[in-house]
């Protein structure tokens, strides 16, 4: 918390070039953010999302299907190209990168790295994650765990910020966050991480005590995700929280990233996770919890644009996870009855707070809170309502309608001067 505050408060101006910050929470529409300014704001209020001034929708069709996925979606914001569903990092024709809009087999990251630009990627999830693990690496599928962290880890990415132990420890071998590693080639990745210069941590304290100066940091924050990846019930059952009290935020991770890449120019990568597995999970108060610390992560990276105008931070996601819905109503005896019952008329299911009762809403401007519940279509990524929204150097570019692939080449047109 302490590097939130220190971007939020801090009045030092290092000079920086020009920077990138591309805040992914994935799976988050229209519909997702109006729960969250609702739960956490109140309907007249505004989340940092909603102060974002530049806006544009959202445009994110694959070459293949209408409907994004995380890895297809991923590897058209890093490489500027339409690319079928199922690549990660890939064409899905030739071996390895896909050819980049810029006409080259690397993706902005890797572009980025090979011009000097320091850069970093910071996940809530696992660091198999194609959100930001599509950014530097290219695979077969989503499902080559091993191989997309090695890549990653190996990459040259200064600072790299997830979850997913299991997947940097050989096979047998007990993880500080207490799984075992899955790795069959009998690598330990943070050994060599460690060996190549990085400083490697696991909890927030161990992130918040490292010094000033430290330039190459690898946190392992868990040993899949950073967060409980079920659904409500299960949740309930088990007793858990929707967040591992060990790990950083999203926001405190983007902090101290940012504080690590000065004084740039840099790019950097952030994911908020939570945001479409909870939601993939029909899981509200989990999608609402995700949404809340995506907000603080994008107040991170506002406070620090403000006192670095060349900067750009843009915001979007590839899909609408759960094709979720706020459904508000007037708390009649008879409608409460109705909608504690956990379902639509037409059998959508309902999610509640974790009494069992609907939602309330932070206080309105004439101070009365409204009860609403959460409404799923689906536990698949759809095509949804979801916007573009931006702040900082070039942001002006983001208006009208905009392709996921402009994703790229707003980045890069403000990274490199060519």
């Amino acid at each position: 918390m302490k590097w939130m505050l220190f971007f939020l408060m801090s009045s030092v101006a290092w000079g920086f070039g020009a920077n990138v910050i591309f805040v992914h929470p994935d799976g988050a529409g229209i519909s997702h953010w109006q729960a969250a300014r609702f739960y956490l704001a109140g309907p007249d209020a505004e989340l940092n999302w909603d102060r974002l001034p530049h806006i544009a929708v959202y445009r994110g069709h694959m070459a293949d299907a209408l409907s994004a996925t995380s890895n297809g979606g991923a590897t058209s914001h890093a490489y500027g190209v339409k690319v079928p569903a199922g690549v990660f990092g890939t064409d899905g024709v030739s071996a390895g990168p896909a050819m980049s809009a810029s006409g080259k087999r690397q993706s902005i990251m890797h572009e980025a790295m090979e011009q000097g630009i320091r850069t970093g990627l910071v996940n809530s999830g696992s660091i198999i994650e194609p959100g930001t693990a599509c950014f530097v690496a290219s695979a077969e599928n989503r499902k080559k765990g091993e191989e997309i962290t090695r890549q990653v880890v190996e990459s040259g990415v200064d600072v790299i910020l997830s979850g997913g132990e299991e997947w940097f420890l050989p096979v047998g071998t007990k993880g500080r966050h207490g799984g075992e590693g899955r790795r069959a080639d009998g690598r330990n990745l943070a050994d060599w991480a460690r060996e190549n210069g990085y400083a490697v941590v696991y909890t927030r304290e161990e992130l918040e005590a490292l010094p000033e100066g430290t330039r190459r940091v690898l946190g392992i924050f868990a040993n899949e995700h950073t967060f409980h990846d079920m659904g409500e019930a299960e949740m309930r059952t088990a007793g858990l929280p929707t967040y591992l009290a060990v790990a950083p935020t999203v926001g405190e991770m983007t902090s101290a990233a940012l504080r690590f890449l000065a004084p740039g120019p840099f790019l950097l990568v952030v994911e908020e996770e939570g945001s479409d597995n909870f939601a993939n999970y029909n899981n509200g108060q989990g999608t609402l919890d995700a949404l809340k610390r995506a907000d603080e992560a994008l107040g991170v990276a506002m406070g620090f644009v403000e006192k670095h105008p060349d900067t750009l931070l843009v915001t979007t996601a590839d899909s609408s996870a759960g094709a979720m819905d706020v459904l508000g109503f007037v708390p009649t005896p008879e409608r409460m009855v109705l909608a504690v019952a956990g379902r639509d008329a037409n059998g959508a299911p309902y999610s509640l707070d974790p009494d069992g009762k609907p939602f309330l809403s932070q206080p309105d401007k004439a101070g009365k809170r409204h009860p609403f519940v959460l409404v799923w279509g689906t536990r698949h990524d759809t095509s949804g309502g979801i916007l573009v929204r931006a702040m900082g150097k070039n942001a002006s570019e983001v208006s009208g309608s905009f392709d996921n692939t402009r994703i790229y080449s707003l980045m890069r047109d403000t990274l490199f001067d060519d």
